[in-house]
């Protein structure tokens, strides 16, 4: 009898134990016993959760979690802490690879060290036959304010180290360029050249070359002009003469540039990107890949305002998977504050008789917004001056919200103006309708010489981040890469703590238009989301979401002001898979 007791309870016993195990439910994945920021509408803060399929199916703490769901894979955290994938709502994904593979001029101190890095690159990367694009010598990064003589380089020096090879040297913005003489001649530049939206510079004619327009020479027998000539500068529109003329790179160079990209992105905690202008190739190209399972970087695409573009998508089904979503436009108004391209509403304070420019005239945007509005497009445009913000910001409002009484256009349109840099007090209303998308690391870089630009008074109308979020209730933060450094570790410090990584100013940069902690991690994640109609996703660590996460070694949090900056991406994940793991 007791024998047979003994027997019923083991049997007993098993049963339990097997119908416990089978009540729980499957996952692919759960994670437990970490500081998980959900970014939830309560910013709450939990311990685990559970994946199945590419998505969250449930969080709590890490008992239930285990409890509940029967995992392939269980990872324990061990106490690090958990963010969504961060998103970069503003920067050049693409060009960033590209880029790779060019003269890095980024930290130059003087022009001379700007010479000696594209004289290295060029020894190294000498021109191939068979292969146009090789000739060319391309760099990026070079900012005159951070050199000793902070003004605008001349070619003389370009055109004695490559008298035959053309050179264009791009600035740290994008917005100006420095191109020698082969190139300037292959553009057909001469004195007397100019371009709308453009601008380029002239010196007196050293060279004693003629730099007169060909085709008054036909006419008039005019030789051996000594006037003027280009000095190789180039601003905005002017950079795109000598640009156009590069060849474009292999389909090979250019998937090479996208994977190399991704990896970067990922080891920076990066899961989904906003490409701010892509041509309907490259467009194509990601899809391609991304259906190919070769590239997994979840990519929002801002296609570039040009008319093959226009042509192509602008009748036809927007791409939307959970990889890639293509459903606005990018448009430029004006250059940069660093290259005074900028389009202010007075002149620039260092150079009197200055105000910079539109890139198009205001009857271009207005038209170009009616068609994003008829075609269900989300329109995004490029805005660093005052005058710029308020010309955009006011057909914006015109086309999406004429009355001023529709309180969710904002919802609604999303329409984006991109940097939103220098907004007068009296223009600021505009963001009722209108989501600002900035790039905190520019006020940290821009903060030396931006002063000398816009002089004390509207210096305070610039870099506003917390006021424009008080006009706005999101605000959407990006890096703007290659122009700044990637990591979005550096965007939450400059936006929260206002100082660059030296740790400069002592008590931040404008301080009142910093963000809180919980601001900037919301404008890095659900708040970007949102700006691509996608925050019912991604954006936050919530059931039923993509499980696009990081996991790092330090809270941004709870952290003090001098850990930020070396705190560390240990993993990323898309869709509950790891695409980067720290060695």
């Amino acid at each position: 009898m007791k024998f047979f007791l003994r027997f019923f309870c083991v049997i007993s016993c098993f049963f339990l134990l097997n119908s416990c195990k089978s009540s729980r439910q499957k996952a692919d994945l759960n994670v437990t016993n970490a500081k998980v920021y959900t970014v939830d509408t309560a910013f709450s803060v939990t311990e685990a959760f559970a994946v199945k399929d590419g998505k969250i199916i449930e969080t709590g703490t890490s008992q239930f979690i285990s409890e509940t769901f029967d995992a392939d894979t269980v990872i324990d955290a061990q106490g690090k802490i958990i963010f969504p994938g961060f998103i970069d709502a503003h920067c050049h994904f693409y060009n960033y690879g590209m880029g790779l593979n060019e003269v890095n001029l980024v930290g130059t101190n003087s022009f001379e060290e700007v010479l000696e890095r594209v004289k290295n690159f060029s020894a190294s990367h000498p021109a191939v036959k068979n292969d146009p694009r090789s000739e060319w010598i391309i760099g990026r990064g070079w900012d005159q304010n951070d050199w000793k003589n902070n003004q605008f380089p001349d070619r003389a020096k370009l055109d004695e180290l490559f008298p035959d090879r053309p050179v264009l040297l791009t600035r740290i913005d994008g917005h100006a360029a420095l191109a020698n003489k082969t190139a300037l001649k292959r553009a057909g530049i001469h004195y007397g050249s100019s371009i709308g939206g453009g601008k380029i510079e002239f010196r007196e004619n050293f060279d004693q070359e003629d730099w007169s327009d060909p085709l008054m020479k036909v006419e008039t027998g005019k030789l051996n002009f000594r006037g003027k000539s280009p000095s190789g500068i180039l601003i905005d529109n002017a950079v795109k003469l000598v640009e156009d003329l590069i060849p474009m790179p292999s389909r090979e160079a250019k998937e090479k540039a996208l994977m190399a990209a991704q990896r970067d992105c990922f080891e920076n905690g990066l899961t989904t990107i906003d490409d701010a202008g892509l041509d309907k190739e490259i467009i194509l190209l990601i899809d391609s890949l991304q259906k190919a399972g070769q590239l997994q970087m979840r990519i929002y695409a801002m296609i570039s305002s040009t008319q093959n573009n226009f042509d192509y998508f602008l009748h036809r089904p927007k791409i939307k998977t959970q990889y890639l979503n293509v459903r606005s436009f990018k448009f430029y108004a004006d250059g940069a504050l660093g290259s005074r391209g900028a389009c202010l509403k007075e002149d620039y304070q260092d150079k009197k008789n200055w105000k910079g420019f539109l890139l198009q005239q205001a009857e271009y945007f207005r038209l170009h917004a009616a068609k994003m509005f008829e075609n269900g497009f989300q329109m995004n445009t490029h805005c660093i001056g005052d005058s710029s913000d308020y010309v955009i910001g006011t057909i914006y409002r015109n086309q999406i919200n004429p009355t001023g009484k529709d309180e969710d256009a904002l919802k609604k349109y999303r329409w984006r103006i991109e940097h939103a840099q220098i907004v007068s007090a009296s223009d600021r209303i505009i963001f009722k309708s209108v989501i600002p998308s900035v790039q905190p690391t520019h006020a940290t870089s821009d903060m030396y010489w931006a002063e000398e630009r816009l002089g004390a008074e509207r210096i305070g109308n610039a870099y506003a981040y917390q006021t424009l979020l008080k006009n706005a209730g999101t605000i959407a933060l990006g890096t703007d890469f290659p122009v700044e450094g990637i990591s979005p570790i550096n965007t939450f410090y400059a936006a929260v703590f206002r100082k660059d990584k030296k740790g400069y100013p002592e008590n931040g940069f404008q301080l009142s238009d910093a963000l809180t902690r919980e601001q900037a991690i919301r404008g890095m994640t659900i708040w970007a989301a949102f700006a691509n109609f996608e925050e019912n996703e991604k954006g936050s660590i919530e059931k039923g979401k993509l499980a696009d996460f990081v996991i790092l070694d330090n809270d941004l949090m709870m952290s003090s002001e001098g850990k930020i900056l070396d705190t560390k991406v240990l993993s990323t994940f898309i869709g509950g898979k790891i695409v980067y793991q720290r060695k």
